[in-house]
């Protein structure tokens, strides 16, 4: 399997997601919609 752009470019806005995750200063809402991209790019990646 090759190791693309692509895929680092979706591991690095997977970590940014995850970090912002870890905040705690998110409304109920932010969380949801993280948590809904954060699902959204690991079904891309395969994960």
């Amino acid at each position: 399997m090759t190791y693309t752009c692509t895929d680092y470019r979706l591991e690095m806005i997977l970590l940014g997601l995850t970090r912002r995750l870890s905040e705690e200063k998110l409304s109920e809402e932010e969380r949801r919609l993280l948590l809904e991209e954060i699902r959204r790019i690991e079904i891309q990646m395969g994960l």
